[in-house]
């Protein structure tokens, strides 16, 4: 887990572009995947618009909100931030993250900031 001093904290930002994603579309985030040893401290995200009636949940294969609870980002251009108690054990394999969309489709235009700050040892 994060110690106290002797951790790198690291960032895996992305950005998505609102198009009416639907709840049957899966949403990919950072590009790459967090690594072995990553304990994640918390996550943020920011959008343009209300996503409205749309729950977004941040998470993995398995355990869809791992990182964040579904719930709407209704706040416009403020960073939102959630904690995580997932995240007070390192990850054992590379995990591969992804938005689950549910409630409604997001909305058909603007953009969600999805920022995952993590140590590792």
């Amino acid at each position: 887990g994060p110690e106290t001093g002797g951790g790198s904290v690291r960032v895996l930002r992305d950005s998505l572009t609102y198009a009416t994603q639907t709840t049957s579309d899966t949403v990919v985030i950072g590009g790459k995947k967090l690594p072995v040893g990553a304990t994640v401290l918390y996550v943020t995200m920011q959008t343009t618009v209300t996503t409205g009636s749309a729950t977004l949940a941040l998470g993995i294969t398995g355990t869809v909100a791992k990182y964040k609870a579904a719930g709407a980002v209704t706040t416009v251009d403020v960073p939102q931030i959630y904690g995580v108690t997932a995240g007070t054990v390192a990850t054992t394999t590379e995990e591969q993250l992804f938005l689950t969309i549910a409630g409604a489709s997001l909305p058909g235009s603007g953009t969600l900031i999805v920022n995952v700050f993590y140590v590792v040892d």
